[in-house]
């Protein structure tokens, strides 16, 4: 993103919390402004779970992926 996309994203963000009056998204936006997480949230899963992502990923490239209206009937015809 370039110097100059960033700038009119942080504008369009701007204008876009000043229109807000949802007052929950105010106090999610808010919290996330104060968040001072020194890891992301990538860095606290566990080995196990980064590879259950990663297959899920690799499925979803090589197409081996369902609708979930396909899966919700699949689970209950079973």
């Amino acid at each position: 993103m370039s110097i100059a996309e960033i700038k009119q994203a942080k504008l369009g963000l701007i204008a876009w919390i000043e229109q807000l009056s949802d007052s929950k998204m105010l106090a999610f936006l808010e919290s996330l402004k104060d968040s001072k997480s020194e890891t992301g949230w990538w860095d606290t899963l566990t080995p196990d779970q980064i590879r259950h992502i990663d297959e899920g990923i690799a499925d979803a490239d090589s197409g081996r992926i369902i609708s979930s209206d396909a899966m919700w009937k699949k689970l209950k015809d079973a």
